[in-house]
């Protein structure tokens, strides 16, 4: 799948970043839980948080394969900065497709520019893979929508100045899930403790609490009950974004293991000569291979105008699979060593397994494929 120039200048250029600006930050960022903001800015800088804001506003536009390059590229330096990258994006997608004029002149020529970072908030306690179950609820008083319920694991969290808010304006009605855009500064709106988790352990993943937030009945991006099928469209360009995460991940541990296996070495020659050791790597780096193959040939359907429900299904499930695969055998390789936080590939180790559960877990993605064979 050859790319064209442009692609290639701009997955250099962001490959360059990732090596010499976020790698050697993620160790500590990792360590101390806190995200790098000075690589957000550079992130701003190269115009990549506005990847999905029409040019009109200042963004980027850029197809979806451009976009499966970059998120490849940022999760090669660190899977927490391009997890927050992508949800802001998320945000920057549903105002820009579902907003009026007045929303997108609103809030996306400041969103290009990184501030205010965006956040998407879809999933509650009780309701993860089945949105439909949601409570939070939005009741229309006037020309005002009060909002009422808890969002659960949202990226951007503590960081996130606007959100892209789901809820039911019937909370008995499954079919009454609507989309809004949230000031994050809003009377009622609390961040709620910051998550600690396995990995991705920099990005701030918390719970939002909305106690009778007033919104403007303007801030409503969908028709009342539109929101799921909004979310769920939007979900689907997410998912080769997330699937173009684990592809970066997973070649960030296979470069890892390759180079450590030249320089180690055991029994008077380097680890790399040991047929066990060779043939871990030409598994590892077929399964990539693979992986990055269905990544790009859904964000292609995508620029093309299909349907790519299961082509983004089938790229998610099988790269972020091949992910946690790939780094469990990158920590293998290191032997003893890749249990220690002295060598990368134990947090890329960590760091693998969320790709098999935001943004629909392994299992939803193969009912979604299921679903698209069988009927």
């Amino acid at each position: 799948m050859n790319l064209s120039d442009e692609q290639e200048a701009i997955r250099d250029v962001v490959r360059e970043f990732a090596v010499e600006e976020i790698r050697p930050t993620a160790a500590e960022a990792d360590s101390d839980q806190t995200f790098p903001e000075d690589v957000w800015d550079g992130l701003a800088d190269l115009d990549l948080t506005g990847m999905t804001v029409p040019e009109a506003y200042g963004g980027l536009d850029v197809d979806r394969l451009t976009y499966s390059l970059v998120n490849e590229e940022v999760a090669y330096g660190m899977l927490s900065v391009a997890t927050a990258l992508s949800v802001h994006c998320l945000a920057t997608s549903c105002i820009a497709e579902f907003g009026d004029d007045d929303q997108r002149e609103r809030w996306l020529p400041e969103m290009v520019d990184g501030r205010p970072v965006g956040a998407f908030a879809l999933s509650e306690p009780q309701a993860g893979s089945n949105p439909a179950e949601m409570t939070t609820e939005a009741r229309r008083e006037g020309d005002e929508y009060v909002l009422n319920g808890k969002k659960q694991w949202i990226t951007n969290g503590q960081r996130a100045g606007v959100v892209v808010l789901f809820a039911k304006t019937d909370r008995d009605d499954p079919r009454s899930v609507t989309q809004f855009v949230v000031p994050k500064d809003a009377d009622g709106l609390e961040v709620g403790k910051k998550e600690d988790k396995l990995g991705l352990r920099a990005s701030d993943t918390t719970s939002l609490v909305f106690d009778d937030v007033r919104i403007p009945a303007a801030n409503r991006l969908t028709e009342e009950g539109k929101g799921l099928s909004a979310a769920l469209h939007i979900l689907n360009g997410g998912r080769i974004g997330i699937a173009s995460q684990s592809v970066g991940l997973a070649q960030s541990a296979l470069d890892e293991a390759v180079e450590y296996a030249g320089e180690r070495e055991q029994f008077g020659q380097p680890i790399a000569e040991i047929q066990t050791i060779r043939h871990k790597i030409a598994d590892m780096r077929t399964r990539l291979g693979a992986a990055r193959l269905l990544a790009r040939d859904a964000a292609r359907k995508d620029d093309r105008g299909e349907d790519v429900e299961l082509a983004a299904s089938m790229a998610k499930y099988f790269a972020s699979e091949t992910a946690v695969d790939v780094a469990n055998e990158a920590v293998q390789i290191h032997g003893g060593y890749g249990y220690t936080t002295d060598f990368d590939v134990e947090r890329l180790y960590r760091d693998s397994k969320i790709t098999t559960i935001y943004e629909g877990t392994s299992e939803i993605q193969k009912k979604v494929i299921a679903r698209n064979v069988l009927g």
